[in-house]
C-alpha cells in the first residue's frame, strides 16, 4: 500500500463541519428515544418536558443554531492510518484550527480556559480540542468528534474495583453514580460505562460510549444484558426528565471494554445530557 498525501485543509473543513453539525442537528438515534420515551411517559409534567427537548432539537435544526448554550469542550476519537501523511503543519494544527474555526463561524459558545486552576482565561476559540489518537493499518483518517458539556462531565466517576467484586460491585457502582448525578446532567442521559484496562484507560472508554449509537448493544451478549438491566433499574430511580420525575431517566446505558490486569477491575461512567452530540467523517 502506497503513502497517501492529505492535505491539513482538508481535515480542517472536515473537523470545522463535524462540530458546526453536531451542535446543530441530534443525531436519529436520541430523537427517536425521546419520542419513545414522550410516549411510553404516564407523568404529563414527564410528557411536557420531553416535547420541549424534542421542539428545541428540531428548531434547532431547523435554525441551525445550537441545542444547548452550553456547546461543550471538543473531544475527538481518531484512527490514524499508518500510511497517511498529513501535509502542511500536520495533522494535530489541522484539527485545532477547524475546531477554531466550528466555533468561531458557527457562534458556538467557547468555554475553554487556558489553565484549569491559576489562571482560568478564556481562549476565545475553545481550543484546545482533546484528541485521543490510535494508529491503526490503512491510509484513511477516521474522526469521531463531539462537544462534551460540562454539567454532565461533572457528573463522571472511576473506581477501581478488586475483581471479587464482580458484576454486582459493576452495578453498584454505575447505579451509584447515576443517583449521585440525580438531576444535575439534564436527564434523560446516556450513561458511557469503560470496564478494564487502566486508570485512564476505563475513562477513555466510558467517554467513547457516550459517542456509540444508542441503537447499538455490546457485540457479547453477557454485556449487552448489563446493559440493558442497568437501564432498567436506572430508569426506575424516578429522577425523570429535567429531574422533574418520570420513568425515562436514562435513554441508554452504552459500555465499552478491554483487557485488564488480574489484580484489578477498573470502572468509570460518564454521564452525558440528552444533547448527546457526535459525529464522524472517514478521510
Amino acid at each position: 500500500m502506497k503513502i497517501r498525501e492529505i492535505s491539513s485543509d482538508e481535515i480542517t473543513l472536515a473537523v470545522r463541519k463535524l462540530f458546526m453539525d453536531c451542535n446543530y442537528y441530534i443525531g436519529d438515534d436520541i430523537m427517536q428515544a425521546l419520542k419513545k420515551a414522550r410516549d411510553f411517559e404516564e407523568s404529563q409534567l414527564a410528557k411536557d418536558v420531553l416535547t420541549q427537548i424534542i421542539d428545541n432539537d428540531e428548531l434547532a435544526k431547523k435554525e441551525q443554531i445550537p441545542m444547548c448554550q452550553d456547546t461543550g469542550m471538543a473531544v475527538l476519537f481518531v484512527e490514524y492510518g499508518d500510511r497517511v501523511v498529513v501535509d502542511g503543519d500536520g495533522f494535530e494544527a489541522a484539527v485545532q484550527e477547524g475546531v477554531r474555526r466550528a466555533y468561531t463561524d458557527g457562534y458556538l459558545r467557547k468555554s475553554v480556559v487556558r489553565d484549569p486552576v491559576f489562571d482560568r482565561v478564556n481562549t476565545k476559540d475553545n481550543t484546545p480540542a482533546v484528541i485521543h489518537t490510535k494508529i491503526v493499518h490503512g491510509d484513511t483518517i477516521h474522526i469521531i468528534a463531539g462537544g462534551k458539556g460540562f454539567g454532565s462531565e461533572n457528573m463522571s466517576s472511576i473506581k477501581m474495583l478488586s475483581p471479587s467484586a464482580g458484576v454486582e460491585g459493576v452495578k453498584a457502582f454505575v447505579l451509584d453514580a447515576v443517583t449521585y448525578a440525580g438531576p444535575n446532567p439534564c436527564p434523560p442521559i446516556v450513561v458511557g460505562v469503560g470496564i478494564g484496562g487502566t486508570f485512564e484507560r476505563a475513562a477513555q472508554l466510558a467517554k467513547k460510549a457516550t459517542f456509540r449509537s444508542i441503537n447499538v448493544r455490546h457485540p457479547d451478549s453477557r454485556y449487552a444484558k448489563l446493559e440493558k438491566d442497568l437501564l432498567d433499574d436506572i430508569n426506575k430511580m424516578n429522577i425523570g426528565p429535567a429531574g422533574l420525575g418520570g420513568k425515562t431517566t436514562a435513554l441508554a446505558v452504552n459500555i465499552e471494554t478491554t483487557s485488564t490486569h488480574i489484580a484489578g477491575m477498573p470502572v468509570a461512567v460518564n454521564i452525558c445530557c440528552h444533547a448527546c452530540r457526535h459525529g464522524e467523517v472517514i478521510i
